[in-house]
């Protein structure tokens, strides 16, 4: 598998991730073919705020961080990821435990950024269990973008925002509709041909799964009537 390079000069692992995805070939994939983001890059132009121009620090910012969540997500054997230097890569949230590529391909991102708390139990969860969770709560995707990049290479320092809308129940909790935004912000050090060695992010966890509880438990019947294609019309009829 080669790193090559496009016409800009820019390495493969800050050029889009579907370029990166088309360019890893003899990848051990995690759920054996390579993934699909056609309906993520759908989400991302009807509802990305900031459009960053190609070759900018916001575009290889979100690019590289893209690619890592690719990676992570899709690829099983995290010595072919590309965008890390993987012997020395560790990863941080809020100033928490450092862990390796190997802890992430493990685990996942959402175990290890979240950990345990009152509204998560990440020790309870396990790679795909945890990635079902989120991928029920939010049905239509969990888009994430770069906001601003305040300095660059070698610690790249960025504010991004990540969003969705939930329509999907989060663990017996009944979905509210809204539109749930993270705002955060990491730092990434970096090689000098942009390869991640560290990552520390900082976002409210707390926040975030307030607001994914917000709605309250459902009962076994609500549960039964939301699927029910009539139910909207015997809420009514109820009401009346």
């Amino acid at each position: 598998m080669s790193a090559t390079q496009s016409n800009n000069n820019l390495p493969l692992w800050v050029q889009d991730r579907d370029q990166v995805i088309a360019e890893s070939t003899d990848v051990e994939w995690r759920y054996q073919t390579p993934p699909d983001y056609s309906r993520s890059n759908e989400n991302l132009a009807q509802e990305s705020i900031y459009n960053h121009l190609e070759g900018t620090l916001e575009a290889i910012a979100q690019n590289l961080v893209r690619t890592l969540e690719m990676e992570v997500s899709f690829k099983a054997n995290p010595q072919e990821w590309l965008s890390i230097v993987n012997d020395n890569f560790r990863v941080s949230t809020n100033g928490g435990v450092e862990y390796t590529a190997a802890d992430l391909s493990a685990q996942g991102t959402y175990n290890l950024f979240m950990a345990d708390s009152e509204h998560y139990k990440a020790s309870e969860e396990s790679f795909e269990s945890s990635a079902k969770v989120f991928h029920t709560t939010f049905p239509e995707g969990f888009p994430w973008e770069v906001v601003e990049v305040f300095s660059g290479p070698p610690n790249v320092t960025f504010k991004w925002r990540h969003w969705g809308h939930f329509n999907g129940e989060y663990k017996d909790h009944a979905p509210t509709g809204e539109t749930i935004e993270i705002i955060g912000m990491s730092i990434a050090k970096v090689t000098d041909d942009l390869k991640i060695i560290s990552l520390e992010h900082y976002f409210d966890n707390n926040l975030f799964l307030e607001k994914l509880t917000s709605g309250g438990k459902q009962t076994n019947a609500e549960k039964k009537a939301s699927a029910c294609p009539f139910s909207s019309w015997f809420k009514k009829s109820h009401k009346s």
